[in-house]
């Protein structure tokens, strides 16, 4: 696959591992939201080898219902854990970056991304704390500027020394795009949207459309020469790895169907060819879990066991998507609003941000809020 390189400022660099694991995804009805039973799917020949240790047994919500850790956020987007069991949160249209303490309680502002240009849905998005933050101090962030997308860099001792990463990403008022994950190997992938402009979703030569797959410098995976790790995506807020290397993102449909997909290295998922269910004739990769629109418009999404946990925005609720095969289940329906973000907690519990304060919410006086949802 061959890519037009964007502008790119390099900075930062750590030592690489290599990904272990890449699966493909299987087929799904689109009358249907279940898991089908083969959605631990067989090895492809780039894995032999691998280690097939399955994952922990699911989990679920605890019968205490879910504690309220800070109230009175700005449209918060990114939550990310530091070491030590704080989390970073970012706030969208204020484009400030927050410190929580593990146990909860007032924030501390760590600074404020002077560069970002919120408008629509973009501003200040998604967070990611480098895997080696115990010797580089790094924490990275997906933002809107004035001219692009793109994700930067800053040490967290010293949060004004911003370094841009990746620039050149596609901008617009709608469709940015924005989370960021580490993955097993060490590499950063960030979720991009088609900004409105389907045709950027299968072109080779554009990011937008994309989940995109780098070193810390901004630069391709070694041997893989791009930064195009799957393609064919309308807007993907959600990325999360489970404990065998496999990465499953949330896509945004447009009028009928939202998606799951359990990506893999060069796949094409099939937007605007296909939404929801479907191969093109075999040509893209059907998704793993679908949604009517009005049940989702799913945003960030974690791990914990082997269940997946979806934000849904529109659908006012959590998805607990068991990997092993089996039916979603709602969780907080209708309680808190729109669901912006999750995260696995280091003590095992999932922290979930509300986004009612984002325009198309109603919100209460508390909103918006960081959840703390314990597992059992």
């Amino acid at each position: 696959m061959t890519l037009t390189r964007p502008a790119v400022r390099t900075r930062y660099a750590v030592p690489l591992a290599v990904l272990a694991v890449a699966l493909t995804a299987c087929s799904g009805d689109p009358s249907t939201v279940a898991v089908p039973p083969t959605a631990s799917p067989t090895q492809d020949s780039s894995s032999a080898g691998a280690p097939s240790a399955r994952p922990a047994a699911s989990v679920a919500p605890s019968g205490a219902g879910p504690s309220v850790l800070v109230s009175g956020l700005e449209a918060p987007w990114g939550l990310a854990f530091l070491p030590g069991g704080d989390a970073l949160v970012s706030e969208r249209d204020s484009a400030r970056v927050l410190r929580v303490p593990a146990a909860g309680g007032a924030p501390v502002e760590v600074t404020t991304v002077e560069q970002a240009r919120p408008a629509g849905e973009g501003g200040l998005l998604g967070l990611a704390v480098s895997p080696s933050f115990a010797t580089d101090d790094l924490v990275f962030a997906y933002v809107t500027t004035e001219e692009d997308n793109r994700i930067v860099g800053f040490p967290l001792s010293s949060p004004q020394d911003v370094e841009p990463v990746l620039t050149g990403i596609p901008k617009g008022r709608i469709h940015n795009g924005g989370r960021l994950a580490f993955g097993p190997d060490g590499l950063l992938y960030a979720g991009t949207g088609d900004t409105g402009d389907t045709d950027l979703s299968q072109d080779e030569g554009s990011l937008g459309g994309k989940v995109l797959r780098m070193t810390l410098d901004g630069d391709p995976a070694e041997a893989a020469g791009s930064l195009v790790f799957s393609k064919g995506h309308r807007n993907v807020q959600g990325l999360a790895f489970d404990d065998r290397g496999r990465l499953f993102a949330t896509e945004f449909g447009q009028n009928r169907f939202d998606e799951v997909n359990l990506l893999t290295d060069g796949g094409n998922y099939g937007w605007p060819e296909v939404e929801g269910a479907g191969t093109g004739g075999g040509r893209y990769t059907a998704p793993l879990v679908t949604w009517e629109t009005s049940q989702a418009s799913p945003s960030g999404a974690a791990i914990v066991g082997d269940s997946l946990y979806v934000a849904a925005l529109r659908g006012e609720r959590l998805w607990q998507v068991p990997l092993a095969g089996g039916d979603p289940t709602p969780l907080l329906q209708g309680e808190y609003g729109r669901l912006r973000a999750a995260a696995a907690a280091p003590d095992g519990s999932l922290w979930v941000l509300t986004s009612n304060r984002d325009g198309r919410g109603d919100p209460v006086d508390a909103d918006d809020r960081l959840l703390r949802l314990a597992l059992q």
